[in-house]
């Protein structure tokens, strides 16, 4: 084998709490996952010799070893001592900065391409603990799963075999603007330490969430969405918060916005009510558009 081409594939936060910050300046968190059908692809190309190489089609992205996906061919082959290399090149289409995880997507499935490329035959708990060296969010894509529920700094996935098979559709608005994650993190925890996020007992409960999807039922899930770090990245970032404001406007009412931001996203009951909300978006220049659903 001498070239392996993966999809990388998105996801969306349906539930994000943040618990407290770590000794080691990452945050606890109770999250809920679900991978969606947006993607970047990945083509992996062996090389005979050491060297690791990295290209990509945006140039929004680090194209040195600060890259995550590089991060991963470089953990692999010092770990595993291959005397192999790889030319890593991404076709991007994941927005950067989006809160949909499209680095940490990459690196764990340049992880997974590099499994077969090297020929390592790595198990998925292996190939989890190596993701869980690189980023927070790594270790949920490395799990062959449409929906986990994530805890610790993310290096804790359980899969979720009851919601299998179920698909929900989405619309995606991600306004034009870059958002830092530490500089949320940070607001966030100057929050807490003023009191304003712990006054604040929020009702929706992930467990009623999860049993609201296996049932489909709209109304529950709309009651138990929950993100933490909206209202801060609203402050930070007003943008973001007149996108979901729209949305409202438009009578969506299952809307949330995904990680630190920027992507908001509505959950819709079919293919042919998103392809409606799109044409009511499409001429907003100030945001990208897309329709996806569960993968």
């Amino acid at each position: 084998m001498k070239k392996v081409i993966l999809d990388s594939w998105a996801k969306l936060n349906l539930y994000l709490k943040v618990i407290d910050k770590r000794e080691d300046n990452y945050h606890n968190l109770e999250s809920l996952f679900e991978r969606i059908k947006l993607s970047d692809k990945i083509l992996l190309t062996l090389r005979n010799d050491r060297l690791i190489t990295f290209s990509c089609t945006s140039k929004e992205v680090p194209h040195d070893s600060s890259n995550l996906g590089f991060k991963a061919a470089e953990l692999l082959q010092k770990k595993y001592k291959i005397q192999k290399g790889v030319d890593i090149h991404i076709i991007k289409r994941i927005p950067v900065g989006s809160g949909m995880g499209g680095g940490s997507s990459n690196a764990a499935t340049v992880l997974m391409g590099l499994n077969r490329l090297w020929g390592l035959k790595l198990n998925v708990k292996q190939l989890a603990f190596c993701a869980a060296k690189i980023g927070s969010d790594v270790p949920f894509f490395v799990h062959d799963t449409a929906f986990a529920l994530v805890k610790g700094r993310g290096e804790k996935v359980q899969p979720l075999k009851e919601l299998k098979n179920k698909k929900f559709w989405h619309v995606l608005i991600i306004p034009r603007v870059k958002i830092s994650t530490p500089l949320i993190y940070k607001k966030w925890d100057e929050a807490v330490q003023g009191a304003k996020e712990r006054l604040t007992i929020p009702k929706p409960n992930v467990k009623m969430l999860v049993s609201a999807l296996k049932a489909g039922n709209f109304s529950l899930i709309s009651k138990n969405l929950l993100n933490s770090l909206e209202n801060v990245t609203f402050l930070e970032y007003p943008e973001v918060n007149r996108v979901k404001e729209k949305l409202a406007r438009l009578g969506q009412k299952i809307v949330l916005m995904s990680g630190s931001g920027s992507t908001v996203f509505c959950l819709i009951p079919s293919r042919r009510e998103g392809l409606k909300l799109l044409k009511q978006l499409k001429d907003d220049r100030f945001a990208q558009v897309f329709l996806t659903q569960t993968r």
